[in-house]
Formats: structure tokens, C-alpha cells, sequence
């Protein structure tokens, strides 16, 4: 199987190179770009998911309810929705972007454009890259924050979102 191509950007999103994911990930001065996706329920939890322990970043770890790369020429909205449909079998039609950011760490660093939107299920998640899904109340979030439950990348995620609409 042929590795994934991916985009190295700047700090704006301007493509810089292409590269295979192998050299990207493990190499945290390759920014490369990922959408996010908070999947609401009509209540206001917020969907995790738990990533499959075959994973290469963060195995077993509560992450972002939808999360992935975009493909060399691809749009954010196309890019999001396209991992809406990968990772839980829904096509949402009340998406909306929410904010951009920089996550960098010592194995990677992307630029984050995270969309919200509300839907209640059911959802057809990928056993290939997540063992579980459920929703969680903020409060609830807000608890395992620091547990090491949680991806480091969902806590810099949740921080974001939590500062922008509610105080942490």
C-alpha cells in the first residue's frame, strides 16, 4: 500500500511541497493541514472518539469527534465532509467553520480548521480507526481534562472551542 500524500503548508495554509505522510509525520517542522469536526447532539454533548489502538498517533485516547488529513488540491468543506463519511457514516448538512489553529508536538504539527455541527446518530464509526464513539457532557470533559484520557490534541481542541465560547 502507497503512502498517503500530504501538503506542507505555512503558517497561512500556502502549499509548500507535497510529501508522503511518513515524512511528515515524525518531523514537526512539516506543517501540514487536518479538519476537525465537534459533533453535537441536540443537547450540546459533544462527541468523542476513541482512537483504535492500531493507531500511530494516540492510540486508545478520547480524540476529536471527527478528525483526518486533506488530500493534496482539497477544499476544507470537501475535506470534512469527506471524513464525516470515513469515520462515522454521516453527511451532515449543518456544518459551519469555527476557527484555525496550529497543534504542534514533538511527533507533528498541523493546521487545525475545526467545523461544529449538531447531529444525534446513529453513527456507523470505522473499527479500522476507532474502537468506540459516545457523547460526552462538557462538564465531563472538562474532568478527564489532564487524565491522560484525552489526546493531547483533543485538549489543545477543547481549549480552543471552550475559549471561544465558554470560559475554561
Amino acid at each position: 500500500m502507497q503512502d498517503e500524500l500530504l501538503e506542507i503548508v505555512d503558517q497561512n495554509g500556502n502549499v509548500i511541497a507535497t510529501a508522503p505522510r511518513c515524512e511528515i509525520h515524525g518531523n514537526p517542522a512539516l506543517l501540514h493541514r487536518v479538519v476537525h469536526v465537534l459533533v453535537f447532539n441536540d443537547a450540546g454533548d459533544l462527541l468523542l472518539q476513541k482512537r483504535s489502538m492500531k493507531k500511530d498517533v494516540a492510540p486508545g485516547k478520547w480524540d476529536t469527534s471527527v478528525g483526518g488529513h486533506m488530500s493534496p488540491g482539497e477544499d476544507l468543506i470537501t475535506a470534512a465532509m469527506r471524513e464525516m463519511e470515513e469515520e462515522l457514516g454521516v453527511v451532515p448538512d449543518n456544518t459551519e467553520l469555527l476557527y484555525s489553529y496550529i497543534h504542534s508536538n514533538v511527533y507533528e504539527s498541523e493546521l487545525v480548521n475545526t467545523y461544529s455541527c449538531v447531529h444525534n446518530g446513529p453513527f456507523s464509526f470505522n473499527g479500522d480507526e476507532i474502537d468506540e464513539v459516545r457523547f460526552w457532557r462538557l462538564d465531563d470533559i472538562r474532568n478527564a481534562f489532564g487524565s491522560g484520557s484525552l489526546s493531547d490534541n483533543f485538549e489543545h481542541e477543547i481549549k480552543m472551542y471552550l475559549g471561544s465560547v465558554h470560559k475554561f
